[in-house]
């Protein structure tokens, strides 16, 4: 299978749809969600184009193919918008014998890892997109964020392909890829 994976939407439409087209072009199977859909956040500024319903909408037609989990932003209000599950601290997902673990970042990071088995570990929540391998061979993802990057980065997302995952640029440019 073949994901788009993406965090800290925060209610940007724009950069959602953007998101989305590549997910189409790429014929991606499954869109992972790391949180912080709707709300932009109390220390962001109001992003471009935010739209949550807009948002609802276009994730909600995608929903069977969702995997979602919820950040520090989301809340139930905004489980009553959406038409999938997004209120987990983490879902785990099993791709080709690996585990992969994903969370929004803001309960187990990559400085405090989960107390569980896996092979990937991926979340969002600092707006800064990270990839890694540990010394022990596991992979360590921050997908960084569509909206809101920091530390002048730009607006990032992964896609995990054939046991490759990429950081990649709203162009759809490889930035960094490692084997999981």
């Amino acid at each position: 299978m073949k994901y788009l994976i993406v965090s800290d939407i925060h209610g940007s439409l724009p950069r959602l749809q953007t998101v989305l087209d590549i997910f189409r072009h790429e014929s991606c199977d499954m869109l992972l969600i790391l949180g912080d859909i709707l709300n932009y956040g109390p220390r962001n500024s109001i992003p471009e184009g935010i739209d949550p319903k807009g948002i609802a909408e276009a994730l909600n037609s995608l929903s069977d193919r969702i995997v979602a989990v919820r950040g520090n932003c989301d809340s139930e209000v905004d489980q009553m918008l959406l038409s999938f599950p997004m209120m987990a601290d983490y879902s785990i997902v099993v791709e080709s014998g690996k585990r992969i673990f994903l969370t929004h970042g803001h309960k187990y990071t990559a400085e405090s890892l989960p107390n569980t088995s896996f092979d990937v570990f991926i979340s969002g929540h600092t707006h800064i997109w990270k990839l890694d391998k540990t010394a022990d061979g596991k992979v360590v993802c921050n997908t960084g964020s569509i909206t809101f990057p920091k530390e002048n980065n730009v607006p990032t997302f992964a896609i995990l392909d054939n046991g490759v995952l990429s950081i990649r640029n709203l162009e759809n440019k490889i930035l960094k890829q490692v084997e999981v």
